[in-house]
């Protein structure tokens, strides 16, 4: 077969493509149609605020605006790298998240598995929507809640301690339990809402591989171990991926409304870091280039979550 012959036929094979596509995309307008909302959605809030970012390489002031504010190259950055205070707010936003993701990422797993073995229909429900509502707390109202209950004058918690002989704790004032505090109350806010993608990667597990399994004799714990669990891992693996892209977040809204000056030592996160010295010092400049320097990291640990995964266990998100 010649060359030319071959070319004529690979010429009328993509035009064929191309055609079906167009097809394709016109037998679904509507569809494409319904699209152009949260398009739209994405251009206004989300890209087109990304202009600001130029303001992380500028000395910005608010009055003389873009065009007027001077261009300072990677000072802001180079001042990030060398600021003790942002080191210790770095190494804080790392230990928080780090806790978090070890002591939380598993309860959601573990309570969907347990969910899965209640065959009672009604506790069953009234147990998920026990622990389901903590979501839909503000974390304004959870703080007061806890606030109360850890308070060392009165709080449910400190009076268990003094019923046994010990000495009240200032939970909320202690760098050496505040972490603590951080870690279980977004445990106890988050965990049952975080299991319902879970309980649904459950759900659509094949039925007759239980039944092919218990006619084998296989119990209900191995029928958990052997076929739950494994069914369920892509969806672990897409879950933590994305989780390591947020590892630099450490829960800003939570930490503004539960800490104060005394603990800033171990509370003090890139997000309230950022929120402190980008309106409360009105240095525009510099918290942009902490939030810079944050979504990049973020971004990086995304890829190297996938890639490592891809790796491991053979599985990714792209």
């Amino acid at each position: 077969m010649s060359v030319r012959t071959l070319e004529v036929k690979q010429r009328v094979r993509t035009t064929k493509v191309s055609k079906n596509k167009w097809k394709l995309f016109l037998t679904n307008l509507d569809l494409y149609v319904l699209l152009i909302p949260g398009l739209l959605f994405l251009l206004l809030f989300k890209y087109t605020p990304m202009y600001g970012i130029i303001i992380a390489f500028m000395d910005f002031n608010i009055f003389d605006g873009f065009t007027g504010s001077k261009w300072v190259g990677l000072a802001q950055f180079e001042k990030l790298l060398q600021s003790e205070e942002f080191m210790q707010v770095f190494i804080n936003t790392l230990l928080i998240s780090l806790y978090k993701l070890v002591l939380l990422f598993p309860v959601p797993i573990i309570i969907a598995l347990l969910l899965n073995e209640v065959r009672k229909s009604w506790f069953k429900r009234s147990i998920q929507t026990i622990i389901f509502l903590p979501h839909f707390l503000s974390w304004v109202i959870i703080s007061g809640l806890f606030i109360t209950i850890l308070s060392p004058s009165g709080g449910l918690v400190n009076n268990v301690i003094a019923f046994f002989g010990g000495k009240p704790i200032s939970f909320f004032l202690d760098n050496d339990y505040f972490r603590s505090v951080l870690v279980f109350t977004a445990g106890w806010k988050e965990s049952g809402w975080n299991a319902i993608i879970f309980i649904a990667a459950i759900a659509g597990i094949e039925q007759e591989q239980y039944e092919a399994a218990s006619i084998d004799g296989a119990g209900r714990i191995r029928q958990m171990m052997h076929i739950t669990l494994p069914g369920i891992v892509p969806t672990i693996i897409l879950i933590l991926v994305l989780r390591l892209g947020y590892l630099l977040e450490a829960g800003t809204e939570q930490i503004l409304t539960m800490y104060n000056s005394v603990v800033y030592q171990s509370g003090d996160v890139i997000g309230t870091y950022v929120y402190r010295i980008g309106l409360g010092q009105q240095d525009y400049s510099f918290s942009t280039a902490v939030g810079l320097f944050n979504s990049v990291i973020g971004f990086l640990l995304i890829v190297l979550g996938n890639e490592l995964s891809k790796k491991v266990v053979k599985r990714s998100i792209w």
